[in-house]
């Protein structure tokens, strides 16, 4: 499938059209999102609500609640005690393969740039994950670039059937599926699938997504759907945020969390929330405005808004940040994260999407989270 000088909100062949409403009401309340309008009087009243509406929710997340947020980490961090307790699970990601053939001007694994690319062999992943269930974690992410003719889903099947070996949670961070491939893909022993939509500005998405199937929009909105019809159990949603107005993006993704857990009501609902990060020939890629302060708001907008969901703090942040949002608001850390294909038990096969921050073993984020007196959890779902 080739998406190069093709309408970016029209499907390819091949692509399974979505019967969903969903991406309409998210893109037309964005649309009428104006965060200059909140007050401080609209804050103040968002935060003495027990339940937070979408309305509530625009105003925690404009400028007006950034003198707020002392108040904002108060509630959230009691909602999170309150239904997640003192647990921080814990996991790391796999990379299995970096090839990709989408050219998305923000990423490291881009067609267009010129790095070492790389796929993991069968008896490679394995020794890969042997090498991860060393550490205790119990929890992995696979991941790999988003090319179909590199890492077809077969390909991806067998891993996440030899993940399951050895992990009691697997999930899966590729390119997006139909229901019948997510249907496969579940099967094979997947858990959870994460898809970012990088941007819910469809301007802006057409700007940074020149070719490759992930231009499509649409496609890539409607993925968590197609999963959950697919019997994938857990889904999370992100924006890259700097990539635009991250209030905007912060709004939508919270948007579209929110409905689709209200038409799929068993789905566990997971956020994650990556910044820009430098890459690959590209070291002066940096979040625009999004500061530390900024991304604690939306970490804490996202639990007021949505308390029972799970929020994850990546390594793209730095250990300080990390550990002080444990708790507060997020409720899982990656830990001994290798960010190229492999790298675990050998030598990294293939270069890295983009830098980390903070590059801890697990042995030391486990210690972190009991110094912080909070309970490291590396199995919260058995099958049976």
């Amino acid at each position: 499938m080739k998406a190069e000088n093709v309408n970016h909100m029209n499907y390819l062949d091949g692509m399974e059209v979505t019967d969903s409403v969903i991406m309409e009401k998210v893109m037309a309340l964005v649309k009428k999102y104006d965060y200059h309008q909140y007050t401080s009087n609209d804050v103040k009243k968002a935060l003495m609500k027990d339940h937070t509406t979408i309305e509530d929710y625009a105003a925690i997340l404009s400028p007006a609640a950034m003198p707020y947020l002392e108040e904002m980490a108060s509630k959230a961090t009691t909602k999170t005690k309150k239904h997640f307790g003192n647990s921080v699970c814990l996991f790391t990601p796999l990379y299995i393969s970096n090839f990709c053939e989408n050219h998305c001007v923000y990423c490291g694994f881009n067609c267009k740039n010129k790095i070492k690319r790389g796929i993991l062999s069968f008896a490679e992943i394995e020794e890969e994950l042997k090498e991860v269930a060393r550490t205790g974690l119990k929890e992995l992410l696979i991941l790999t670039g988003e090319s179909r003719h590199k890492s077809g889903v077969e390909y991806i099947g067998e891993a996440v059937r030899l993940a399951a070996k050895y992990f009691s949670t697997v999930g899966i961070e590729i390119y997006p599926l139909n229901t019948d491939e997510y249907a496969f893909i579940k099967d094979s022993g997947a858990d959870f699938v994460s898809v970012y939509q990088e941007t819910y500005n469809t301007d802006k998405y057409e700007q940074v997504h020149l070719r490759g199937p992930k231009r499509i929009f649409p496609y890539r909105f409607n993925s968590q759907e197609r999963a959950l019809a697919g019997g994938i159990r857990g889904v999370a949603f992100g924006a890259l945020l700097g990539l635009d107005d991250f209030r905007k993006d912060a709004f939508a993704v919270g948007l579209h969390a929110f409905f689709i857990q209200q038409k799929y009501p068993h789905a566990e609902i997971s956020f994650s929330t990556p910044r820009l990060r430098p890459y690959i020939n590209n070291e002066k890629n940096n979040p625009h405005d999004v500061h530390e302060k900024q991304l604690l708001q939306v970490m804490l907008a996202y639990r007021l808004f949505m308390p029972f969901a799970g929020i994850t703090i990546s390594t793209r942040e730095r250990a300080g940040f990390r550990d002080n949002v444990i708790g507060m608001v997020a409720t899982k850390i990656s830990a001994g994260v290798c960010v190229g294909v492999g790298g675990h038990k050998e030598d990294e096969k293939g270069d890295e999407q983009f830098e980390i921050s903070d590059s801890r073993s697990v042995r030391e984020v486990h210690q972190m989270i009991l110094n912080r007196g909070l309970q490291p959890v590396y199995t919260d779902y058995i099958r049976v």
